[in-house]
């Protein structure tokens, strides 16, 4: 049986919705969301600085945590005779990709970071400009009609 798209349902929960072409819809997200931005300053600041101070040097340490731990098992199975296991060099690779992965994840954190202290300025600018450009005076202003007689 064939349906056109007004005519077929998505399941959620235990009601149906239909489903079929929305534009120039934002769905309301249950909790908040919805089509106005919320812009919060100090909000902003607050997460940067917790990116800053706690996340980005936690992430690091536990990045760094497994060097020595590594090292030990590389060490143990590396060549003593001329003959090393594979366990050794394994082992290395995956650190070493271990590490850059570490060092991308530092680098989106550091990314979001200043992203979240950039975009205060940019929504306040932004904000002033559109403020200060969004009603100027027009020559119709100063019109006046003639008098009645």
């Amino acid at each position: 049986m064939s349906e056109s798209a007004g005519d077929r349902h998505i399941a959620h929960g235990h009601a149906t919705h239909p489903v079929g072409m929305r534009l120039n819809h934002l769905q309301d997200i249950p909790g908040g969301g919805g089509p106005d931005l919320a812009h919060s300053p100090d909000e902003k600041k607050a997460a940067a600085d917790t990116l800053r101070k706690g996340i980005e040097p936690d992430t690091k340490k536990a990045g760094q945590q497994a060097d020595d731990e590594t090292g030990a098992v590389v060490k143990a199975f590396d060549a003593k005779d001329g003959h090393g296991w594979l366990t050794s060099t394994a082992v290395s690779k995956a650190h070493k990709i271990w590490g850059e992965q570490v060092q991308n994840f530092l680098t989106r954190l550091a990314g979001d970071e200043s992203a979240l202290r950039n975009n205060n300025t940019v929504l306040t600018g932004t904000d002033a400009g559109v403020a200060g450009t969004a009603r100027k005076v027009s020559v119709f202003d100063t019109y006046s009609p003639p008098p009645k007689h």
